[in-house]
């Protein structure tokens, strides 16, 4: 099975991030636990198997170490864009460099994709909410 390496790793990076944003570096030694949701599990695992973390009497390969300092330097800023771009292009190299790798990891059944809130609104002066509203929100009665 032929895998596109630059795609996969384009679809495992929001695991991935979602992971080291709930973990941390910790991420890596974490026991996966009932308390975190399905996006951080599934990224907590990807970033496992791709460290070798998975497999712990194997010697890590460089590539699996690039990811490892990837993860680190995001786990200090989970906010810094730029960062999770440099872990998404170290998970592209190493899938590319182990096809079978990437082939594997491509098997898995992936829980719906993390995503972001949008919140829109329709009609005129209708309010939009992104989150919790625990007041009134006036519109005016005579406002165009």
């Amino acid at each position: 099975m032929s895998v596109d390496a630059v795609q996969l790793a384009q679809d495992l990076t929001p695991y991935a991030t979602a992971a080291v944003t709930a973990y941390g570096a910790a991420v890596l030694a974490r026991v996966e636990s009932g308390a975190a949701d399905a996006t951080v599990l599934f990224g907590q695992r990807v970033l496992r198997r791709l460290t070798g973390r998975d497999t712990p009497d194997a010697d890590p390969t460089a590539g699996q170490d690039a990811v490892v300092h990837c993860i680190t330097d995001l786990a200090d800023a989970p906010d810094d864009a730029d960062l999770a771009a440099v872990l998404r292009v170290q998970i592209r190299r190493l899938l590319t460099a182990d096809p079978d790798l990437a082939a594997n990891i491509a098997g898995w059944t992936r829980p719906a994709a993390p995503s972001t809130v949008t919140v829109s609104t329709s009609g005129e002066r209708s309010p939009a909410v992104g989150g919790s509203n625990y007041g009134t929100i006036h519109t005016g009665d005579s406002t165009h």
